[in-house]
């Protein structure tokens, strides 16, 4: 067999070990853009998979650093509409033992302890509504304990405190700065398969976002993806800095190796 088709061979080979850790993933798919993960996935026949809707974007960006990016393995959790009958009004005196109930009994977050440094995590909250599960604390906290970004379908609140404290995070901007939570909506499942902006998100997954927005690499495919969007950005970099170059502007950090 010669060079060419072996290459070929193993470019479009069955799929790769799905023992890959963490942490190899994590280092794989730094700095990587969304656009290198795309034309990757379409090299290994994953087309039009794993994009994500373009209306989730990221809340804020930051065009020095970068910050706004990020790559890193999904814990996935999903709020469904709450169908049990709430008391309206309910007396002043009695409202906060019964939110309290709400948050640690029907909607908690259980999935914290599950955090760990490289997690992303996914919200499917489609159908919520004006329920705001995401705010400036638990945001922080999730932060705090490892998280390098959040996805959501979801409402989100407290919008000038996340973007001020730069948590990484993408949503629906018509979502943005709406809703209170007890009352509305229920935990559904922690771990389990769910569907952000049409693409299917499962626990383990690689998720790479970006200004251009989020995409989805199943993780059995994500180590040869990896390695071939790499081969995308260096030959992307190759190229502007030559122009660079030529146009005598100073070598920034998108161009350099």
């Amino acid at each position: 067999m010669n060079v060419l088709l072996l290459t070929l061979s193993l470019l479009f080979a069955a799929p790769q070990d799905t023992t890959v850790s963490d942490s190899t993933l994590l280092a794989l798919c730094e700095g990587l853009r969304v656009a290198d993960v795309v034309d990757a996935m379409d090299v290994v026949g994953l087309r039009n998979v794993g994009v994500v809707d373009p209306r989730i974007q990221p809340l804020w960006r930051d065009l020095e650093d970068f910050r706004h990016r990020f790559c890193g393995i999904a814990l996935t959790v999903r709020y469904v509409p709450t169908n049990k009958i709430v008391p309206n009004p309910i007396p002043e005196e009695a409202f906060d033992a019964w939110s309290g109930r709400w948050y640690n009994e029907l909607s908690p977050e259980p999935f914290v302890d599950l955090i760990r440094p490289g997690t992303v995590i996914v919200i499917d909250a489609s159908g919520n509504g004006d329920t705001g599960s995401i705010g400036s604390y638990n945001s922080l906290l999730w932060y705090a304990r490892g998280a390098r970004g959040i996805v959501t379908t979801g409402s989100v609140r407290d919008t000038d405190e996340i973007i001020k404290q730069q948590i990484p995070l993408y949503m629906d901007p018509l979502q943005r700065g709406r809703g209170i939570r007890p009352g509305r909506n229920e935990l559904e499942s922690v771990n389990r398969p769910v569907e952000i902006g049409g693409a299917l998100v499962r626990p383990g997954d690689v998720i790479v976002a970006d200004g251009d927005g989020v995409v989805v690499v199943p993780r059995e495919h994500a180590a040869r993806v990896f390695r071939l969007a790499r081969r995308v950005l260096e030959a992307d970099k190759q190229g502007r800095r030559q122009l660079y170059e030529q146009l005598g502007l100073p070598l920034d950090k998108t161009v350099q190796q």
